[in-house]
């Protein structure tokens, strides 16, 4: 599952605290789904605590060092 995978890689550190996720529509790219799909992934990561979305800014990985997982 995509947020599955962009959890991971998250967790991995490849996608570092304070980074901008990439656009929903170059994941969509990226991963092959349609844009859509993308955007559920978005969400359950948002969901999850693992990004911030910042209206007309993007959507960045969230700091999470100090808290409790």
């Amino acid at each position: 599952m995509m947020a599955e995978h962009i959890a991971a890689r998250i967790d991995a550190g490849e996608l570092a605290p304070n980074t901008p996720l990439p656009s929903e529509r170059r994941l969509a790219q990226e991963y092959g789904v349609s844009l859509g799909t993308a955007r559920h992934a978005t969400r359950l990561l948002r969901y999850r605590g693992l990004v911030v979305t910042i209206r007309s800014k993007g959507t960045y990985i969230a700091d999470r060092r100090g808290r409790p997982q």
